[in-house]
């Protein structure tokens, strides 16, 4: 199955897109900086690109922590970022009544991972007619998620992509299980591999996430050579100052290292298995 986004097309024998952009929308100027660059680079790759933010981050450690600057205000921004670069947008939504408020302005809609067994929540997204990313449960088996993208295919769209973020066993951590991206691969749908929420510890700083940012290329590397349709990964000029996620975003500057990599692997990997 083949998942078609504007000019991108993602699954089966399609290049490797890039979902990449920061945690959550914190300002205008550091989304037009982080969208201008990422396009840059990965247009100099030959990658398909696109644009990720939240605009609001509603599952927080605390209720203390940083949420967002509003919705209205966020949307905008990201409304913004797709007319100024022409790249397509995803962002979570949290509720039924939000979905249709962020299908005018994205392209894909996120279901987190907390979320992906709500049946109507998955519907509404199904029904905006928008492309919809499930983001795995961290408690869910990989093969049962092949029956929560059947909810989306069921209002009649069958642009649907799935994502493994980890799953969590307590004790504040995640394990990737590569095992896993096979598994969801054989239900048909394109699978993307989350690099930067798969190295969260959950909880792991008392009272907010903690992360281990020194795996991610690692879990890239591994990832992109099981053979995945999709990376995702949250970047930052300088995570030490994100407003979420601050222990896992990938430094902006290692952006291109990182894909520059993954790209030569998935073509030793697309090389291999001809």
């Amino acid at each position: 199955m083949i998942v078609n986004l504007k000019d991108i097309r993602i699954g089966e024998d399609n290049p490797l897109v890039v979902i990449a952009g920061p945690c959550v929308v914190e300002s205008r100027e550091l989304a037009f900086k982080v969208a201008g660059d990422a396009k840059k680079i990965t247009e100099k790759l030959g990658m398909p690109y696109i644009y990720k933010s939240s605009y609001k981050k509603a599952n927080r450690t605390s209720g203390k922590t940083f949420v967002g600057i509003g919705m209205d205000e966020a949307l905008k921004i990201l409304s913004d970022v797709k007319r100024e670069f022409d790249l397509p947008i995803i962002t979570d939504v949290h509720s039924e009544e939000e979905v249709a408020t962020a299908a005018e302005v994205v392209d894909v809609l996120q279901i987190p991972a907390f979320l992906c067994r709500q049946t109507e929540l998955l519907h509404a997204a199904g029904r905006t007619g928008k492309a919809v990313n499930i983001k795995k449960g961290q408690f869910m088996a990989p093969e049962d998620m092949r029956l929560q993208a059947e909810k989306v295919k069921d209002t009649g769209n069958q642009n649907v992509m799935l994502t493994e973020r980890g799953a969590s066993f307590g004790y504040h951590n995640l394990v990737v299980d590569m095992r896993s991206l096979v598994i969801m691969k054989e239900s048909g749908y394109p699978v993307v591999l989350d690099i930067t929420h798969s190295l969260q510890l959950p909880g792991g700083e008392k009272d907010r996430t903690g992360g281990q940012p020194q795996f991610i290329f690692p879990i890239a590397r591994a990832g992109v050579a099981v053979g995945i349709d999709g990376v995702f990964l949250e970047t930052h000029p300088d995570p030490s100052k994100a407003l979420s996620d601050a222990a896992t975003q990938l430094p902006f500057h290692l952006f291109e290292p990182l894909l520059t990599q993954i790209k030569r692997i998935d073509a030793a990997r697309r090389e291999v298995a001809a």
